[in-house]
């Protein structure tokens, strides 16, 4: 935008700037082009005069002197020739010249005594100029001046290279006052750009400033910093009656698991049944609850993330994810599933916090000893792209169709049929805690069989 922004302020100053110059020039040439023809026209004028009054030897004389002097100090050929054309007085210049003839016969039939010429920088050919002697009905004989433009076209071509400098001068101040211009009103559009991209990767609360630009745009950042406001309170009031929420139901849900379990030998065997369905839907309703609270606090810690942006913070995830996989590996022998390293390209390093990585392997690990079936196979890979670290869960599970995918990092979403039981909130927390760093998290089913859930986060 700031390119088409100046290409179009700039047409326009150079459209000004040449509306000045071009007439500015054509006036420059034509005045100079009236002072070269009026001064040669008065030479005429004096040269017909003399050659009139020269009537005896004397007059013949004091015109004969003046031409020559005339030629002497101008450079330029003058003839004065009679009624019939026979050169009375010549000094660098021929009667006999055809050119010369041609311009005697238009003055002697009483033709313009000077024809108009039009002066540019580059006009060095000589013009003839010619008048009759005599009046207007007597005509006596004519004079012919070659007058050379070569100091008038000099002077033409200073006058042009001043004006022309003026102008580049003027089209670079017009050009700085462009960019100047463009700046002023582009600089609180990229800032506004800038707010909406943080509020849209999830950092409500962004401001811009509101005394740069236009009254227009400071009015609109001052709108912007009011929603953003508003979508910053929005959020944190509805994590808050999540947190709430959830706090607010454990302990009823605490009292009814008590009774629950209370009841356990008092139930017949009729109710039996009855009764393990509802022990299985309080556990489902516990990790519910439990899922809630972890959202609620992967979201309030995003968004502190996203405040306080720490650039400081970075972990070594190769010692981070031996650990864990020690940690889980009672629990994936429990459910007849494999754990397994990738061996990594030396010590990866990522912006962020060992907690963090933690609780997204924590997350991720939980998924596929869940959902990837007795005998699978999990592997944890490490390595390095383009500045940034990848952390991959892979394993070789039934894994998912191609239209749930996208679903698989929605709120609440289970795959359809499956046997394990879940809250729907493990991959949502995962990728609201990675995109507050800066990272990615996507999640692919490879051709074959089985699920990977690719980690991107900055090095």
């Amino acid at each position: 935008m700031r390119r088409r922004l100046l290409v179009v302020l700039s047409a326009f100053a150079l459209a000004a700037v040449a509306g000045f110059a071009v007439p500015l020039l054509q006036s420059t040439a034509a005045g100079r082009t009236q002072e070269f023809v009026l001064t040669r026209a008065g030479d005429l004028d004096r040269f017909a005069a003399l050659a009139q009054q020269a009537t005896g030897p004397a007059g013949a004389a004091a015109l004969d002197r003046e031409v020559q002097a005339h030629h002497a100090v101008y450079g330029e050929g003058v003839a004065v020739v009679d009624r019939a054309g026979r050169a009375i007085v010549e000094a660098g210049l021929r009667a006999d010249d055809p050119a010369v003839a041609a311009a005697v016969n238009a003055a002697l039939r009483n033709q313009p005594a000077v024809r108009p010429v039009a002066l540019r920088p580059w006009s060095t050919d000589p013009i003839l100029l010619a008048r009759p002697i005599g009046t207007g009905t007597q005509v006596g004989g004519a004079v012919v001046l070659r007058a050379e433009p070569a100091a008038a076209a000099a002077d033409i071509t200073v006058a042009w290279v001043a004006v022309l400098l003026g102008a580049l001068l003027a089209a670079l101040a017009c050009a700085a006052l462009a960019l100047l211009l463009a700046r002023w009103v582009l600089r609180p559009i990229r800032e506004l750009a800038a707010g909406v991209g943080e509020v849209a990767a999830g950092h409500p609360g962004a401001h811009v400033s509101p005394r740069a630009g236009p009254a227009e745009l400071r009015d609109l950042a001052t709108a912007f910093n009011r929603m953003s406001d508003a979508v910053a309170t929005s959020a944190e009031e509805q994590r808050r009656l999540v947190a709430d929420t959830s706090h607010q139901l454990r302990n009823p849900l605490a009292a009814l698991r008590l009774r629950v379990d209370t009841l356990d030998p008092h139930v017949a065997p009729a109710g039996r049944r009855t009764y393990r369905s509802t022990v299985v839907e309080l556990d489902r309703l516990e990790a519910l609850l439990d899922g809630l609270l972890d959202l609620a606090s992967a979201e309030s810690r995003a968004t502190a993330l996203a405040a306080a942006a720490r650039p400081g913070d970075r972990v070594e995830l190769t010692t981070v994810v031996a650990e864990r996989l020690d940690a889980w590996r009672p629990v994936a022998r429990e459910a007849d599933v494999r754990l397994v390293t990738g061996s990594a390209p030396g010590p990866v390093e990522a912006a962020c916090t060992a907690s963090e990585v933690e609780q997204l392997l924590d997350v991720l690990l939980d998924n596929a000893v869940k959902y990837a079936g007795r005998g699978a196979t999990v592997e944890v890979a490490l390595s390095r792209d383009d500045g940034r670290a990848l952390l991959e869960v892979r394993d070789d599970g039934p894994g998912l169709p191609a239209e749930q995918l996208q679903q698989a990092t929605q709120r609440y979403w289970r795959a359809p049929g499956s046997a394990a039981r879940g809250s729907g909130l493990g991959l949502p927390i995962a990728e609201r805690l990675v995109t507050a760093r800066g990272g990615t998290l996507r999640v692919s089913s490879p051709p074959a069989a089985g699920l990977v859930v690719t980690i991107e986060l900055p090095a």
